[in-house]
């Protein structure tokens, strides 16, 4: 489609410089002029060795100096002709994020890629959206650029929905293991802590109390269940910046060291009160929320694997004359479909031949099946009710309709709400800010507040570093905009992002284009009106037609037949049964001819209706 070559193919080189090529795809051009237009205003560019603008493959190639020009530059001037470049889009699922400044890093590295129009990452969905220039980068590039910042990418594909389950799970388990772990050593040291009580003294053995103890109980907490925020501290601090978890490390590390510290060289010091509770029970604490998290990442994305389960798994086409059953990746546009009663679409189609009723709830919320006939369009995921059809399959894989649904929501959750941005924007200020207050805070208590007391100055420093952990900043509002969107395509409501979810509480008129959408997609029989020859006779009416309808699957027929369930009358059995597709039934009860159907059934029977 592009290219973008670090020096020109045939070696060249301008004022004595060497020159890079790019290429990009340039849509709008209509004829030749358009076409030389361009090409002239790109070569009239301050640093543009050459430019060429081929019209039917739609394409510009220009030799330039990168250290007068710029890309971005080039691209501005196609658009200023009234023209546009071609821009793709990339999902990339980011791994290693631990807070929003982590979300706000990556996604400031990679806005900083030259090529690439915009990008957005988002925490709860752990997902990077990139939009670039294919002539200028491309996704090996943005994957790189993500690792080189300590984090793990990579691109999306169709096989991301099982793979992504399979790692929520696995992390949820990891979480669990270091939070139970975590927990079975810090029992008895916040048992130590609860011990110094008054009501509580002398409850607990007064082993609980020994440094020593406390330290080989304090130690495995501090070393092994809160090793992965040491190590993503490390990567944040190599790559100058800073995230949660050099918050959790600071923190924690200061009380864990001074009281190791106290432990075996207090007597020297003249410092005899240890605190090794602290840094255990806030790790474990830490890591009773890790484990929630991790929980509620997995709930979010149920939704769309309930949107996903509804896709047909296998598909019958045609091949050689003879009927085959594949799976539904193996579609091809321009297959011939066959769908029996009671199956799946399994993608979206016309008709070529029979008819049938097909329940198209999931899509529409229309509660009654529609007919289908030849030329008639199907839609995949929707069930077929009665007839056999045969159809051509026109969209697959990711162009049917269900993809689409699909697609509109992962883009919906993972849009950001504009109180969000201002989130994101304060999370790149407030770890610096947060150490920096808890700097001060040590040196106020320690000069000010309680001077030459260092152990209170350490606990002061200890509690603003763990407690202004920014996970709440950066978590809250994106897994709602999930829960919210994820909420609404279960219930068949599509929400467009998480800007539009924020200004909702601001509607004060909801605008239906059909009852279908507020209904519960099944028919309820409320009113019964006999013909004058049978007033009073409703009880028997409802029996007869409830017995007749027993053998028909169309939703309004169960309806009647629930309807009639709860009477007691004997109308006799059904001896005969006739299905007429898109019409309605034939049937003999207790020998009486009856039959139930739509008003042009009955007109054509011979019956006038009022």
């Amino acid at each position: 489609m592009a290219e973008n070559n670090n020096a020109c193919s045939q070696g060249c080189v301008g004022n004595g410089r060497e020159l890079s090529r790019i290429g990009f795809t340039v849509k709008g051009m209509s004829c030749a002029a358009c076409s030389a237009r361009l090409e002239r205003g790109l070569s009239g560019m301050e640093g543009v060795s050459a430019a060429r603008v081929n019209l039917a493959t739609e394409k510009a190639t220009v030799d330039y100096d990168p250290a007068l020009v710029k890309p971005e530059q080039m691209i501005e001037k196609v658009r200023q002709f009234g023209f546009d470049v071609l821009q793709e889009k990339l999902d990339l699922a980011i791994g290693g994020m631990s807070c929003a400044a982590c979300a706000a890093r990556v996604e400031k590295g990679l806005k900083s890629l030259p090529g690439v129009a915009d990008a957005t990452v988002n925490l709860a969905t752990e997902k990077a959206t990139v939009t670039y220039y294919p002539g200028q980068v491309n996704a090996a590039a943005l994957v790189n650029a993500v690792e080189k910042l300590g984090y793990q990418a990579r691109k999306i594909d169709d096989h991301y929905t099982d793979r992504e389950k399979d790692e929520r799970d696995r992390e949820i388990k990891r979480q669990r293991f270091l939070f139970i772990f975590a927990a079975v050593f810090s029992a008895p040291l916040f048992a130590g802590m609860l011990g110094m009580l008054a009501p509580l003294e002398g409850f607990f053995p007064h082993i609980l109390h020994n440094a020593l103890f406390q330290f080989f109980f304090a130690t495995p907490v501090q070393l092994v269940a809160g090793y992965h925020f040491y190590r993503d501290a490390y990567t944040a601090l190599r790559n100058r910046s800073a995230n949660m978890s050099v918050l959790v490390a600071m923190g924690t590390s200061v009380a864990y060291i001074y009281s190791t510290v106290v432990t075996f060289w207090g007597h020297r010091l003249g410092l005899q009160h240890v605190y090794f509770e602290s840094s255990a029970v806030l790790l474990t604490l830490i890591l009773l929320g890790k484990m929630l998290e991790a929980r509620a990442k997995g709930k979010t994305s149920e939704a769309l694997k309930k949107l996903a389960g509804l896709q047909a798994k296998t598909a019958r086409v045609i091949r050689g004359g003879i009927e085959v059953d594949v799976p539904v990746e193996e579609v091809l546009v321009g297959d011939l479909v066959v769908v029996r009663p009671g199956e799946k679409v399994p993608v979206d189609g016309v008709i070529r031949e029979g008819h049938s009723t097909v329940d198209e709830s999931m899509l529409t919320g229309e509660s009654l099946p529609v007919d289908k006939k030849e030329g008639d369009l199907v839609t995949g995921a929707t069930l077929n009710k009665l007839g056999t059809f045969r159809f051509e399959a026109l969209r697959v894989g990711r162009d049917t309709a269900l993809a689409q649904i699909i697609r509109f929501v992962e883009e919906a959750q993972s849009s950001k709400a504009p109180i969000q941005r201002m989130a994101d924007v304060i999370s790149g200020y407030f770890v610096p800010v947060v150490t920096g207050i808890a700097v001060l805070t040590f040196l106020g208590w320690y000069f000010i507040g309680d001077p030459g007391n260092v152990t209170r100055a350490v606990l002061n420093l200890t509690a603003v570093l763990v407690i202004a952990c920014p996970c709440a900043l950066g978590l809250a509002t994106p897994t709602s905009i999930m829960v919210g969107t994820g909420k609404g395509a279960e219930y068949g409501i599509l929400i467009k992002g998480g800007e539009h979810l924020e200004r909702a509480h601001r509607v004060n008129a909801v605008v239906l284009d059909k009852t279908g959408t507020i209904t519960h997609g099944e028919p309820v029989l409320t009113d019964l009106i006999p013909a004058p020859e049978f007033d009073g006779r409703d009880d028997y009416l409802l029996q007869v037609a409830g017995a007749a309808e027993q053998g028909s699957e169309h939703p309004v027929a169960q309806a009647v037949v629930k309807k009639a369930s709860a009477g007691q009358l004997d109308v006799g059995t059904v001896t005969s049964f006739t299905a007429i597709p898109g019409r309605g039934i034939a049937a003999e009860v207790g020998g009486t001819s009856v039959l139930l159907g739509t008003r042009r059934l009955l007109q054509e029977k011979g019956i006038e209706l009022p």
